[in-house]
């Protein structure tokens, strides 16, 4: 899913989630990860409700505007979420893939106009990538 460079992410948070197609070694692929691990942009009350609704573990710190806000209003505020700081440490290998991926300057200044054409990138890169790892170590 592409989307403009100045767009926000979160609004796209369960367009995303519906998306998710995780394959298994027989039948159809998964739709209901495990757990999702994402930054404080998206902690909000709807993707939160959205992951409770499907019954997964929502791996997301609470942004501190937030903790103050259910703070303040004492017993009523309800419960501090939940989070799981180990799983959460796993998120660092994927911003890794991330910055890799944006050392190809094409991708991250997007230079490509046609969403097509910088898709068609996202994968040559991910070749490139995938051919450097099994260099490496063999």
């Amino acid at each position: 899913m592409l989307t403009p460079g100045q767009a926000a992410d979160c609004p796209q948070f369960i367009t995303v989630m519906d998306k998710i197609r995780i394959p298994g070694p027989v039948g159809r692929p998964r739709t209901r990860p495990d757990a999702v691990a994402a930054d404080k942009a998206y902690s909000s009350r709807a993707n939160r409700a959205y992951l409770r609704k499907r019954h997964v573990k929502a791996v997301i710190p609470e942004k501190k505007d937030q903790a103050v806000n259910r703070r303040k209003k004492g017993s009523r505020g309800g419960r501090p979420v939940s989070h799981d700081t180990d799983l959460y440490k796993e998120r660092n290998t994927v911003e890794r893939c991330f910055q890799k991926i944006k050392t190809w300057r094409a991708l991250a200044t997007r230079y490509d106009k046609a969403p097509e054409s910088y898709e068609a990138g996202l994968y040559l890169r991910g070749s490139v990538m995938w051919l450097k790892l099994l260099t490496s170590t063999t």
